[in-house]
């Protein structure tokens, strides 16, 4: 059974374009696939969902986009906070925190605390998110705590490690889903991936519907995953 499934939403802006619409506008309508997804998770009992909402690469877009982007986050994170609440759904953002627009760290912080106690599903929001930052991030931790001899080599182990990610705090997905048709994970999750079934859709992010996540699902029930044994 799953425990922990991960998406990377590709296709927004695609999306968009296809309509003659601006590209960001995609976003919008990426947000209401998210919706859909959230529910299917809740349905199936899945208890953990991650979402790869904004990389560290997507920093470098247009400051229109990401304007709209995070002004588009704030308004549905206000307009949704009482369901959020009211289905047991609690967020958590995962990332960079030194690089979250100020526009967003205070949304971000009263979404987090104010749905806490969900315990029906975690959603964690991948936000100013890199893998590969991430891993460095957690590097330099450790080297930290060993030279002020908090720890030694010996103390170092895997679960040590695993603690120092931003995402250390969630059991490792047990299925990426990737929209858009690419065949790549784009630094998501790269660590924890590792035994990580991938599963991939043409269909972009806005077009996601349950069946799509009905399919992937008897994929997943049908891997053998032995984990080497």
């Amino acid at each position: 059974m799953i425990q922990h499934l991960a998406c990377i939403m590709d296709g927004n802006r695609r999306w968009a374009k296809k309509r003659g619409w601006l590209p960001w506008y995609g976003h919008r309508e990426g947000i209401q696939a998210s919706k859909r997804v959230m529910n299917f998770c809740i349905a199936k009992k899945i208890p953990y969902l991650s979402l790869y909402t904004f990389s560290t690469e997507n920093l470098k877009r247009s400051e229109l986009e990401k304007d709209f982007l995070f002004t588009t986050l704030v308004h549905e994170a206000h307009a949704e906070l009482q369901m959020l609440k009211e289905q047991g759904i609690r967020i958590q953002f995962i990332g960079d925190r030194t690089l979250f627009p100020q526009s967003v760290v205070a949304m971000c912080d009263k979404v987090e605390q104010e749905t806490a106690l969900g315990n029906a599903l975690c959603v964690n929001l991948l936000f100013c998110y890199g893998a590969r930052q991430e891993i460095m991030h957690a590097i330099k931790k450790v080297v930290q705590d060993v030279q002020h001899g908090a720890y030694t080599e010996q103390d170092i182990t895997e679960d040590y490690f695993k603690q120092q990610l931003w995402a250390g705090n969630m059991p490792d997905p047990d299925m990426i889903i990737r929209t858009g048709g690419m065949h790549r994970l784009s630094n998501f999750l790269l660590y924890q991936a590792a035994y990580s079934e991938l599963y991939f859709l043409d269909c972009l992010w806005p077009e996601i519907q349950i069946k799509d996540l009905e399919k992937a699902l008897d994929y997943f029930n049908a891997c053998q995953r032995n984990f080497g044994v």
